[in-house]
């Protein structure tokens, strides 16, 4: 597969989780899709197979009112594809007691994709 396929995917990928639509975010992914959450250098969350996937990206869903994530650098490596993200989101439920509903969530991070048989095999958000 070539890098522009690639980044079709990835960008397909992205608009889909900006706009809510579950389905076409997975559209691309593998059937043994592992995906990885890292936070402040912890892995906090970790999924494997499309069904386990899925069913984080509906209750995820409902924890933002609004969310948006810009690719800000896109780098091609041998066996993966590393994107820098900007991360923008509005809470619409409360998260503890210093976030509430309403607030504003801007963060800097980045996504790595693998794929396998013209899928994304694995996916790794680490902010």
């Amino acid at each position: 597969m070539r890098h522009d396929t690639y980044q079709k995917i990835i960008e397909n990928y992205i608009d889909a989780y900006n706009s809510f639509d579950i389905d076409r975010m997975l559209l691309d992914m593998h059937d043994d899709i592992k995906f990885e959450n890292t936070s402040n250098g912890e892995i906090n969350l970790t999924t494997n197979g499309i069904a386990e996937l899925r069913n984080q990206a509906e209750l995820a869903r409902h924890l933002f009112r609004e969310r948006k994530q810009t690719i800000t650098g896109i780098k091609f490596n041998a066996d993966q594809v590393e994107v820098k993200i900007d991360y923008y989101g509005i809470l619409a439920v409360d998260f503890s007691d210093e976030l509430k509903t309403g607030d504003v969530i801007e963060l800097k991070g980045s996504s790595i994709f693998r794929f396998k048989d013209n899928k994304i095999i694995e996916l790794k958000d680490i902010g």
